[in-house]
């Protein structure tokens, strides 16, 4: 329901005439639409005689000025509504042609699959996956990785116990932890982050994930000793901010959302569970805000999302030593199996970066 514009401290208006003050109040609310009975309404409980505030409002209506500023507002009006429409043909027109391209994509003998893939060549990588846009698994590249023998949760309280870590917390008591990051910061020593975890069992409320940049501190970095970056798919000269660190317990969650990205993601400790969506289901995921979908997949709601019965969903457990290539736009969800730690890679020799 509309209410009426005050326009300041309206003066009483004078019996003998409306001053200018009020008749401007009387055209402002008229081109809010309001009806006239309400606006004689308020004019007489301000003291003006009914059959004055009665002519005023009418004479506003025939005045050609008002009657210019009505046409104006219609138009644009117009205008507003005939863009909405024409955005939502060309929504529309998006949908179905990602329909057409879900259909297409079912022809492929691999529908559905995550290919594991020993290891492949740089040229083999980028034209048969990264240019394609197909995520993959590969099983052989980190041997090299004192890492895998040497990471574990006692090994980070040993070597960096006394090191001050940043770590999201309180996350199960907030649906969009995902997306407030910023309320859920807490520094504290990686020694009793490790204590936490070790003792806290499954659970979701604390993780040390990248966005709390704790690679890029200068107390960590010799963790990257113990990587060896890819040097068929990564820029090793190419480091900033573009290699991230992630550890925290069993049950953590990240939920369903893209990056916009193409990213690697090696396991070095425990596994993880990763459910992953074609961008071509894109409109069945309620995406509104950002990257993220409003679902929760691990609970869907389907009274409040009903195409999401639809998703066809991918589900593939990355073990230690494995590297999964998650292409841009790709949705996937992640949960931890086990205490978990990863480091993920963004810096491509090819460029990754997306007007998303």
């Amino acid at each position: 329901m509309q209410t009426e514009i005050w326009q300041g401290n309206l003066i009483s208006p004078a019996q003998s005439g409306l001053s200018n003050e009020w008749k401007r109040w009387i055209v402002t609310n008229k081109l809010r639409q309001l009806p006239d009975g309400h606006l004689v309404d308020i004019l007489v409980q301000r003291g003006v005689d009914i059959r004055m505030a009665v002519a005023e409002v009418k004479a506003v209506s025939a005045h050609p000025y008002f009657q210019a500023a009505s046409a104006i507002l219609d138009e644009k009006s117009q205008e507003a509504e005939a863009q909405i429409a024409a955005q939502a043909i060309q929504v529309q027109k998006l949908e179905i042609q990602l329909d057409i391209y879900r259909q297409l994509e079912k022809l492929n003998p691999n529908y559905n699959q995550v290919q594991r893939v020993e290891s492949l060549s740089g040229p083999e990588f980028f034209e048969n996956y990264f240019a394609q846009n197909t995520p993959v698994i590969l099983t052989g590249i980190m041997g090299n990785w004192q890492a895998l023998s040497r990471w574990n949760p006692e090994f980070l309280k040993q070597e960096y116990g006394e090191v001050g870590v940043e770590v999201q917390f309180n996350r199960e008591s907030n649906p969009l932890f995902e997306r407030e990051k910023e309320k859920h910061r807490q520094q504290m020593k990686m020694g009793d982050y490790v204590d936490l975890v070790l003792s806290g069992g499954k659970t979701n409320d604390y993780y040390m994930v990248p966005f709390n940049g704790n690679f890029d501190s200068f107390e960590l970095k010799p963790l990257l000793q113990d990587v060896e970056i890819f040097p068929e798919y990564i820029d090793p000269s190419n480091q900033t901010a573009c290699i991230f660190f992630w550890f925290g317990p069993e049950g953590t969650i990240t939920p369903l959302h893209h990056d916009p990205c193409n990213v690697l993601l090696s396991q070095v400790y425990g596994r993880k569970r990763i459910r992953l969506i074609s961008p071509n289901q894109k409109a069945l995921l309620y995406n509104q805000v950002g990257v993220y979908s409003e679902v929760d997949l691990l609970n869907p709601d389907y009274e409040k999302y009903p195409r999401f019965k639809d998703v066809e969903i991918i589900e593939v457990i990355l073990e230690p030593g494995e590297v999964i290539f998650l292409p841009v736009g790709w949705w996937h969800h992640v949960e931890a199996l086990d205490i978990s730690i990863s480091v993920s890679f963004t810096n491509f020799w090819i460029s990754n970066y997306y007007n998303i």
